[in-house]
């Protein structure tokens, strides 16, 4: 097994490779407005795959790919020289349908705002089904003040007059 930080350099310099090799010399006309946005390479440096975009529709991304495998042993032998292995590392092309995803992810993100916003709305108009306060409220404040004038009340009966001493 390889190094993994070798393994990635190594990526990297095929995504370098095929761009290249692609904006240069590969002079097919179905090859449409591609970018190559990543490329893997398995641990062993035998197997490498390529990821890119094309900017079209699904006739542009088909003739493309065409294109791309047409081109295959071009950019495998120019591959295989730059890096300077043993065995050159077979190459695999997917598209890579990152603008599909993102805006998937954008529409689910606007729904998810809207459906916010509503519950916002729908909250902001919204009425207790009861009191406002739903609790019992004992009015313990009140029977202290009243218990408390009774005392007094008392108090001020069973005291002395006029200097008289129990």
């Amino acid at each position: 097994m390889s190094d993994p930080a070798k393994v990635r350099r190594h990526a990297e310099r095929v995504r370098e490779l095929v761009a290249s090799v692609v904006r240069s010399q590969i002079k097919d006309p179905r090859l449409g407005m591609i970018t190559i946005t990543d490329a893997r390479i398995t641990a062993d440096l035998r197997e490498a795959t390529v990821f890119y975009t094309v900017l079209g529709d699904a006739v542009a991304q088909a003739d493309t790919a065409a294109a791309l495998e047409s081109a295959k042993g071009l950019l495998r032998s120019t591959v295989g020289k730059a890096l300077g292995l043993r065995h050159s590392p077979t190459l695999t092309f997917v598209l890579d349908d990152v603008q599909d995803q993102v805006k998937h992810i954008d529409d689910l993100l606007a729904a998810a705002r809207n459906a916010d916003a509503e519950v916002q709305r729908l909250a902001a108009q919204a009425k207790y089904a009861g009191e406002a306060q739903p609790y019992r409220v004992d009015d313990e404040d009140d029977e202290t003040d009243e218990t408390d004038e009774a005392d007094e009340a008392t108090d001020v009966k069973d005291a002395p007059r006029g200097g008289e001493t129990r």
